[in-house]
């Protein structure tokens, strides 16, 4: 009867830490069981009781405030959750980078008559292959990533290399040229590693490089010569390649894009302890017959074919797995893997420090003589003019933390405006570069938006975008837009204009000076690099740059003028422009996907005083 009438504790949730616990268990027992233990001191039996009860509290709520702790990615202090919160969110793990350098390479070969005119045997020009290994005085490695080619020539037929006479006879006739030309390499040493998989089927196999900072796996070749590409994930079964552009606007565009599908793939995760890297291939049977390009679940459905009764089976759904729609999983092959390793503040040498070269791959693609190949070869020299630079340790785990932010905002995918502006600038330069891009809503399809770019030549002027180019940005916008979404690629227009200043200079001031400051404001206001397509001339702006100027009193004129076609030798765009019709409130407003340009400024911008 008394435990039927015993009233129901008031118990306390709050408690955190053994000071609360204690405290509340000390409460309970006086309250509930007066008559059984009056002594809770800490010498007592009740007292150990209470100590061991807040004790074993105290730590299920360490172990729960830790736990909760170690699921956000900017509180956790285990490096396994950090590592996994870090690969969730999109943060790639790295380890030390490399140093990149420009290095020039020298080469000396015969001069041989033309027309009565001493120029370079062409038949013994090389071409110094990639992975060419060089190093410098500290000992640092660099390797070439792309071909010197000394053949190579422009559209004009001239040979794209700087030239100068070596040897000389005695009446002064070039008895020999020393050819140069520039080209990148990176820090680093190149490893080659190779693992054997059995004939077994094993999905999703990881390997393990044995060297640490692997900055780059160059290519992964398997005993059949196949390639297997690396990919971002496993579900992305195409890779863009490139091939060295063939057309007129090679000078401009050096390779051209496309898309190959990469049934054999892989990625690459990097341990964030001792900085390791792993290759995780696909979960596809290799030797299995796979046409469907998703896996097709009928083909696991009950088995129930001329049977009244449905008997008891098991259904495993990782032969789900089996469909190569994640890729292939290697078996009964060897992989040979190529890749770069090292890096670190160190390799960010000197310059002229780069000076020795280790490993020389070369050819000859027009078969000289021996003895002349052999005196090419002899001749290569190799010196870096500028720093190397770009080399960091690996990032610390707080340094890490903070991509977080960044990765979880960035997409693969091509959405908003913005979105599309930034995957047109992050093209790879050796695909070409597009100087100027706007993007405007197609007013004859609401789902399509037109993408105007702009180029430039190689005095820094205004050109329309090379054909190969605008069709490596369809290529490679098409991986990312939306299937709903078109994108119509074309040229913007160009509208040449003049300005035309009238100042009042102040009375100490002299007149050609202050002309000259101002006209040199006005070539910084309406540079290219200022300018974007669809952007207007501030008419106020134009204003404010010229009487910020020091010497000028007033301005009593301004005047903006289109000019196309050809004038005085100088050939400007043949887009005509009639500025007073689309001139409002104080902005010259351009027509759609337009930009303007000042081609000539010494000549278009002109100043003069009263």
């Amino acid at each position: 009867m008394m435990a039927a009438n015993r009233k129901t504790p008031n118990r306390n949730y709050l408690s955190k830490d053994f000071a609360d616990f204690r405290r509340d268990l000390l409460g309970y027992a006086r309250t509930f069981f007066p008559d059984k233990i009056q002594d809770f001191s800490e010498a007592s039996v009740g007292g150990l009781l209470l100590d061991m009860a807040a004790t074993v509290g105290d730590n299920m709520s360490f172990y729960l405030d830790h736990q909760f702790r170690e699921l956000s990615w900017s509180e956790a202090v285990e490096v396994q959750n950090i590592e996994r919160l870090l690969r969730n969110n999109g943060v790639k793990i790295t380890g030390a980078s490399p140093s990149t350098v420009t290095l020039t390479f020298y080469i000396e070969v015969p001069a041989v008559d033309n027309l009565g005119v001493a120029v370079p045997d062409e038949s013994s020009l090389p071409v110094i292959l990639p992975d060419t290994v060089v190093a410098s005085s500290n000992g640092v490695f660099f390797s070439t990533v792309a071909p010197v080619d000394f053949t190579e020539k422009d559209r004009a037929g001239n040979l794209m290399s700087n030239i100068v006479v070596g040897d000389t006879s005695n009446d002064g006739t070039p008895l020999t040229f020393i050819l140069s030309k520039n080209t990148t390499a990176v820090s680093g040493k190149i490893y080659t590693e190779s693992f054997t998989f059995g004939s077994g089927y094993r999905p999703f196999q990881t390997i393990s490089l044995s060297n640490e900072n692997v900055t780059e796996v160059m290519s992964v070749v398997d005993s059949d010569g196949n390639l297997w590409y690396e990919v971002e994930s496993l579900t992305q079964d195409t890779v863009f390649l490139g091939n060295r552009n063939r057309t007129p606007d090679r000078d401009e565009v050096e390779e051209s894009l496309y898309v190959v599908p990469a049934p054999l793939r892989f990625i690459t995760t990097v341990d964030l302890q001792n900085r390791s890297m792993q290759l995780r291939f696909g979960g596809g049977d290799p030797n299995a017959v796979d046409d469907d390009v998703f896996p097709d679940p009928s083909k696991f459905s009950l088995p129930t074919y001329g049977r009244n009764t449905i008997p008891r089976f098991t259904v495993d759904p990782n032969a789900l797995l089996r469909s190569k729609t994640l890729g292939v999983a290697p078996a009964s092959t060897t992989l040979t893997v190529n890749y770069r390793a090292g890096g670190g503040i160190s390799h960010n040498v000197g310059a002229g420090t780069i000076r020795s070269i280790k490993t020389l791959n070369m050819e000859f693609r027009d078969g000289p003589a021996s003895s002349i190949a052999t005196a090419v070869r002899a001749s290569v020299d190799v010196v870096n003019s500028t720093p190397a630079t770009g080399g960091a340790q690996a990032p610390t785990i707080d340094q890490l933390r903070t991509l977080v932010p960044a990765a979880k905002n960035a997409q693969a995918r091509i959405v908003t405006k913005s979105d599309l502006i930034s995957r047109v600038y992050s093209l790879p330069s050796k695909f070409g570069k597009v100087f100027r891009a706007g993007v405007r809503p197609n007013p004859n399809n609401p789902l399509a938006s037109q993408l105007f770019v702009l180029s430039t030549d190689s005095n820094g002027r205004l050109i329309q975008t090379p054909d190969t180019l605008k069709q490596n940005l369809r290529t490679y916008l098409n991986e990312y837009r939306l299937i709903s979404d078109a994108i119509d690629i074309v040229d913007a227009r160009v509208i040449n204009v003049t300005l035309q200043v009238t100042i009042v200079p102040t009375a100490n001031a002299v007149p050609l000076n202050v002309s000259r400051d101002v006209i040199q404001a006005l070539r910084t206001l309406m540079s290219t690099s200022n300018t974007q397509i669809d952007q207007a001339i501030v008419i106020s702006d134009v204003l404010n740059s010229i009487i910020n100027v020091q010497g000028v009193l007033a301005v009593t004129n301004i005047s903006v003028q289109s000019i196309s076609g050809l004038l005085d030798g100088r050939q400007y765009s043949e887009n005509y422009f009639d500025v007073e019709a689309n001139t409002y409130r104080g902005l010259i407003v351009p027509p759609p996907g337009a930009i303007f340009e000042v081609r000539f400024p010494q000549y278009d911008i002109v100043v003069t005083t009263e």
